[in-house]
Parts: C-alpha cells; sequence; structure tokens
C-alpha cells in the first residue's frame, strides 16, 4: 500500500492482489425546510486473492413515509478513471460531485466545501499503522449541495442543502463503532461535528471506546478525543445515543441523540477481509436529532447546540436482535 496519505486517494486500486480489504465514500445532505434527508455510499470489497468488486447504496429519509428508502446494488466493477475518486458500474463520485443511480433511484449532485478536509485520525502514522483497522477521512466534513435526486417519479431539487463527504478503508470493521455527524444547529448555523468512535478486540478483550473527530463553532475547530484520551463515556442504543467526550483545550462535549424509528434504517455489512464471513449490522438515522453542550474552562457558560434532524446517528454492532429492520436493499417488485 501507498504511505502517501491522501483524503480521496482509492486504497483498494493500490492494495497487493492477496491483500483484503473494503473502503467506502459516503455523502449525506440535509433539507433545510423539508423533512427530507439522502445517504448515499460507494463502498468497494475486495477478499484476499480475488479482485475488488463495488456496491452502490442509497437510502431516503422522509419524514412523512413509514421507512426510509432503501436501496443497495452490488456485485459491479469498480474503476478509478482519472479526475474521479471511484466508479462503480454507471455511478461515480469526484471533485466535481456525485453521480449515478441504485435501482429506481438516481442523482446528481455537485458540493462546494464549506470546511477544511478532517484527518480524525491525530497524527498521519497512524494510517499506516495495523491499529486502528478502519482510516476515516472526511474530505468535506461540511459542504453545500446542489442538484437533484430522483426517486421513481418523484424528483427533489436540492439547492443549498448543507451535508457531508467521508472517506474510509481499513482491513476490518471494528467489533462496534459510531459515526457521528452534526450540522443545521439552531444556535450555530455554521457549527458542525464529526466523529467516529469504536470498540475493538484485542486478545478476545473488547477495549473501550476510543472517540476521534473534531467540532466547529465559534469560528474555530477543536479535536474531539484521540487514540488514548480519557473522559469518554458512552451509553448507546440503535435509536438513543448519551455520551460524554473530551475536546482539546480541556473542554468537555456532552451528546444526546435521538433516531425516530421511521427514520432508521437497517443494513448488513460484511468484513471481505475476514475469512470467517463476519457479518455487523447497522442502525443508520441520517436525520436524526441531536443536543450538543460544549463545556469550556474557566466560568464561560456552556454553549449549546441543537438541532431536529440534521444529525446522523450510526451505530455498528454484531447482535441481530437490535429490533431494526434490516433492508435487503432491494425494490419491492424484487425482494424475496
Amino acid at each position: 500500500m501507498s504511505t502517501r496519505v491522501s483524503p480521496t486517494d482509492a486504497r483498494f486500486a493500490q492494495a497487493g492482489f492477496e491483500v483484503g480489504m473494503y473502503e467506502s465514500w459516503y455523502l449525506r445532505l440535509v433539507s433545510p425546510d423539508q423533512d427530507l434527508a439522502v445517504w448515499i455510499r460507494y463502498t468497494i470489497d475486495k477478499a484476499p486473492g480475488q479482485r475488488a468488486t463495488g456496491t452502490t447504496w442509497f437510502t431516503l429519509f422522509d419524514g412523512e413515509a413509514e421507512r426510509p428508502t432503501a436501496r443497495r446494488e452490488v456485485g459491479q466493477q469498480a474503476t478509478t478513471p482519472p479526475d474521479t475518486w471511484v466508479r462503480i458500474g454507471d455511478s461515480s463520485i469526484g471533485p466535481s460531485g456525485a453521480r449515478g443511480d441504485c435501482f429506481e433511484a438516481s442523482w446528481d449532485l455537485r458540493f462546494t466545501p464549506l470546511a477544511p478536509i478532517l484527518f480524525h485520525l491525530p497524527r498521519p502514522r497512524f494510517y499506516e499503522l495495523p491499529l486502528p483497522k478502519t482510516k476515516p477521512i472526511s474530505p468535506i466534513p461540511l459542504g453545500d449541495f446542489y442538484g437533484s435526486v430522483k426517486v421513481e417519479d418523484r424528483e427533489i431539487s436540492v439547492d443549498g442543502w448543507h451535508g457531508m463527504v467521508g472517506h474510509n478503508w481499513g482491513t476490518e470493521h471494528a467489533e462496534r463503532w459510531i459515526w457521528l455527524h452534526g450540522s443545521d444547529f439552531e444556535e450555530d448555523p455554521e457549527a458542525w461535528l464529526d466523529i467516529a468512535m469504536g470498540r475493538i478486540r484485542v486478545a478476545g478483550r473488547l477495549l473501550p471506546w476510543v472517540a476521534n473527530g473534531a467540532i466547529h463553532s465559534n469560528g474555530r475547530i477543536q479535536r474531539i478525543g484521540g487514540m488514548f484520551a480519557p473522559g469518554v463515556d458512552v451509553t448507546e442504543s440503535p435509536l438513543r445515543l448519551e455520551a460524554g467526550l473530551p475536546v482539546a483545550g480541556k473542554s468537555y462535549l456532552d451528546l444526546v441523540v435521538d433516531s425516530p424509528p421511521n427514520l432508521t434504517v437497517g443494513w448488513q455489512y460484511g468484513d471481505p477481509a475476514d475469512p470467517d464471513g463476519e457479518h455487523h449490522e447497522v442502525a443508520n438515522c441520517s436525520a436524526a436529532r441531536m443536543e450538543a453542550k460544549l463545556t469550556m474552562p474557566g466560568n464561560a457558560p456552556p454553549v449549546t447546540f441543537t438541532t431536529s434532524r440534521g444529525a446522523v446517528y450510526e451505530l455498528g454492532m454484531t447482535e441481530t436482535d437490535h429490533g431494526i429492520p434490516v433492508a435487503d436493499g432491494l425494490p419491492p417488485e424484487r425482494s424475496a
């Protein structure tokens, strides 16, 4: 693998034939005035000794619907054309935007960054070490999105929606993980947070939660957590998170996130590098409610952030009795 760390370079294209890994580019955007959000994912799975294959994922979260519209198309050819981060089948994502289709859903989106690249891990060398086994980067931790999304005959205009673009890769998913993103806060429309948390199993022991990410507020970016940062406190379930996280500068972030059941989708993720074929199940809500309180040292009053649908809460887990319906990703006429 190349030692050059880039937020967008495709790692699977540089991996040896015997290497097993996965890689994803994903984007999430939320309407400023409708109860709508969209999550799109371009994923590469590469088993040891096999060629990489691609999967496209699409989810529309609609507050007026009983369930999210969730689609997934697997087994497609994956390439890295010039000026494109990845192309899977006829779907692509790159510096100029994201375009593609997944069964009856399609999208044509452009994005403008509003924040600098976020490297979640605190040091470049962590991106080359065996642990953590997942390497997260957000090329666009906050951006403006323009274009359109279609689902069958329904066309949704995207004009200045806030969102993000993420990129991760690795040899194995964490035993348990949480991805959080927040924007469109009532108190500070320019604020955002982007956090990846994980628990890994080493020698049969499940280690404590580790959090990495950042929060932007009041015009500055502060790092959250770190590889060995103390003070990470997490109580999680598929529909609710309560967490306390250390922030650089002796600050502390308290979070409460709620995922409405009708805006939460279940997925199954596989680990292509795992010879036993271990799977994780994932609960994702890209239109979640979030309350955040940033407490700073000294006598300054805490800063509060609230959003009714501008948050993402994703929980990855090994149990299957979590109660979230798992989508097969197929249109109704093709589902079993």
